[in-house]
């Protein structure tokens, strides 16, 4: 099984290529780049691993929120691969792969992505699964859902990179229980390939092409200027 994967959502863009002899990966930063660099990065992978566009099982891609440019450029590519090739495209909500590398974390797990406007795209987990739905939130709203999830004892972990202005709201709210992920600002297609695996075996591996394209928490700035 290989699958050839691609993260554009936030200001690394990464991709990753999983293999039956393990696992490749790539990350470079400049947001404006993800085009330039995309399917370059994508044959680098291809050729370090000695395999061919046509030896791929499957493309997948971050399905959003993020950057609304970013997320259609790695769709793009994953949905052109998929349809040349004739192979399966799975995206899986950015978000949730952000939460998963942080499935040991003994309590509430928060990914954080700047939504600007002073809010944030978010969502809590535990154990790697959600426990509310995706937010387009302020501090308030952030703090109020932790509030009413969190167990006695638990702590909270930040992962993102992007916490820095709410974290010390955070600190406030909750003294002494906050952790951060010091590298939490990094590409995650190997979060997203892990994901995508692990839910191919969930389904024994039929993949699923998703017509409805990325998810959009919130509306474009031209959407709502229009």
């Amino acid at each position: 099984m290989n699958i050839l994967g691609f993260d554009c959502a936030g200001k690394a863009l990464s991709s990753a290529l999983l293999t039956a002899g393990g696992m490749y990966y790539a990350e470079a930063c400049g947001e404006q780049k993800h085009s330039e660099l995309i399917m370059d990065m994508a044959d680098y992978l291809l050729k370090t691993a000695k395999i061919t566009p046509k030896e791929l099982s499957a493309a997948a891609c971050m399905k959003g929120p993020g950057s609304f440019t970013g997320i259609r450029i790695a769709f793009s590519t994953a949905k052109g691969l998929s349809l040349s090739l004739g192979i399966p495209l799975f995206s899986v909500p950015t978000l949730d792969c952000m939460a998963y590398s942080c499935s040991f974390f003994p309590g509430i797990v928060v990914p954080l992505i700047d939504a600007k406007k002073n809010a944030y795209f978010t969502a809590l987990y535990r154990g790697g699964k959600a426990v509310s739905p995706f937010l387009d939130s302020g501090a308030d709203e952030i703090i109020s859902r932790i509030a009413a999830n969190i167990a006695p004892g638990e702590g909270i972990f930040l992962t993102g990179g992007e916490y820095e202005r709410i974290l010390p709201a955070l600190e406030k709210a909750f003294p002494g229980k906050i952790a951060v992920d010091v590298l939490g600002n990094r590409g995650r297609a190997r979060e997203l390939l892990n994901c995508v695996k692990k839910g191919m075996v969930m389904h024994d591996g039929v993949g699923t092409f998703y017509e409805e394209g990325p998810l959009y928490i919130r509306k474009s700035d031209a959407e709502l200027s229009g």
